[in-house]
């Protein structure tokens, strides 16, 4: 047997190729490409405007942006303001029917079905499969299934393409654990139970951090609620399940950690904050998206560089999952420029600029081809827990309309839930004040 057959990363890259290499039977593929009629240089003087979220995917596009540039001839305007300007923006600009960008990204967990409604980016498939228009080694089969089935509609359109996906993940102090002689925790109970014994306020460690603000703490609840192997909504059904027994549970288990653990003012921290706090050492565990292995492991930015354990979610009571949320990007529906828009996109998704992602630490890759590359530098520990996280992966928030609603009334519950209030009588609360607004959303 080879080496390479016995190399666990090697092992472990197969696994993931395996879950990815089907997709092609179950979703739509455009047709064989003919060969010699595509050039990238098709639409050379034209300019179009980008707009994405600042993220460290923006900044890799930007960092290589004039390689597209050369390579096409057309000039990119570019902007990335925070995710939440983003999104303001984008549905003003969008409801007006005049947006100012050509490419733009999408969060699939938050804005999908909005998306479809509205109809607001182009069904990319007649484009993918035009010789004329896309390159012969674009290879569409290499796109992840995951990426893949969130970037695809009801309908069947493709509106967006696979950009980033984000798997929630433990980030664990291996200093702080190895003080208390702890390994990482496998289950919910583990992790509680090494929280407790490295959490000493009076010294300023805290045995865990995490999204308390308001809206920002939902995706946290989530996540820990997919260890009872439940989501929170039901579409088939059209019903919300928010304040089952199991909904309960995992509320009761993250008001617990964030009320005995956490560092004071979490009821205020983002994912900004939480990345703050755990950088400097004195946290024991936090519970977030992969995408933050290049500020911990950057030592102008962190304390803990190379102390910093990289784990799968653990497993709950009834399920090990990792829950899923991801990025697309895409070309609006309006543009007079779809052409060139489409150039960029088919750039930003293609297999250099993947592999370049996840090698560079800038997020997780969604071509099969990114983890089969040699040249991978980021931290090999985070690289497998993306591959694990891929097998188990299951989308974290509800695929409805009112995203941001959801988020809201349900992060009211959680913060209630920080100042005494019962995990039960405020998830039934929120479920009744929700349901209104989901109906009224579906009607629509």
């Amino acid at each position: 047997m080879s080496k390479q057959r016995n190399d666990p990363d090697s092992l472990d890259r197969r696994r993931l190729l395996q879950g990815g290499a089907a997709f092609a039977a179950e979703l739509w593929l455009p047709p064989v490409f003919a060969q010699g009629s595509f050039d990238w240089k098709k639409f050379k003087g034209e300019k179009i405007e980008v707009y994405l979220v600042k993220s460290p995917r923006a900044d890799l596009l930007t960092k290589y942006q004039k390689e597209f540039e050369d390579m096409t001839g057309i000039t990119v305007g570019f902007e990335a303001p925070p995710e939440q300007q983003q999104r303001q923006k984008q549905v003003i600009d969008f409801t007006s029917g005049k947006p100012g960008f050509d490419v733009t990204s999408t969060a699939w967990h938050v804005q999908k079905r909005l998306f479809a409604k509205g109809k607001w980016l182009e069904d990319l498939r007649p484009m993918i499969a035009d010789p004329t228009l896309t390159s012969p080694d674009f290879d569409m089969p290499d796109f992840l299934k995951a990426g893949m089935t969130y970037s695809t509609q009801a309908d069947g359109r493709v509106d967006s393409l696979p950009l980033n996906i984000d798997y929630f993940m433990l980030y664990w102090n291996k200093q702080l654990f190895a003080d208390k002689g702890l390994k990482e925790p496998q289950t919910y109970d583990e992790m509680v139970a090494a929280a407790k014994a490295i959490h000493d306020p009076k010294n300023g460690v805290y045995g865990f951090v995490n999204r308390g603000l308001k809206n920002a703490n939902v995706v946290t609840w989530t996540a820990l609620l997919l260890g009872w192997d439940q989501l929170t909504y039901d579409p088939k059904q059209q019903k919300l399940l928010t304040d089952t027994p199991d909904a309960i549970a995992a509320a009761a288990l993250y008001k617990q950690l964030n009320t005995e653990f956490a560092p004071p003012g979490v009821i205020g921290f983002n994912w900004m904050e939480s990345l703050s706090a755990f950088s400097q050492g004195k946290v024991g565990m936090w519970i977030d998206g992969v995408g933050w292995a290049p500020p911990l492991e950057d030592p102008t930015k962190s304390k803990i560089v190379g102390k910093v354990g990289y784990g799968v979610m653990p497993r709950g009571p009834k399920a090990r999952k990792a829950a899923v949320y991801g990025d697309g990007i895409g070309v609006a529906s309006t543009s007079k420029k779809k052409g060139p828009a489409w150039f960029y996109v088919q750039w930003a998704t293609g297999k250099v600029i993947q592999a370049r992602m996840l090698g560079e630490g800038m997020g997780s890759g969604v071509r099969q081809s990114s983890y089969q590359s040699k040249d991978i530098k980021a931290n090999r520990e985070w690289i497998n827990c993306m591959v694990e996280s891929a097998k188990i992966g299951v989308p974290g928030l509800p695929e409805i309309i009112p995203v941001t609603e959801f988020r809201d009334v349900f992060g009211i519950a959680l913060t209630n839930m920080f100042a005494g209030a019962d995990p039960a009588t405020e998830l039934k609360k929120a479920t009744i004040e929700f349901q209104p607004i989901l109906d009224k959303s579906e009607k629509t």
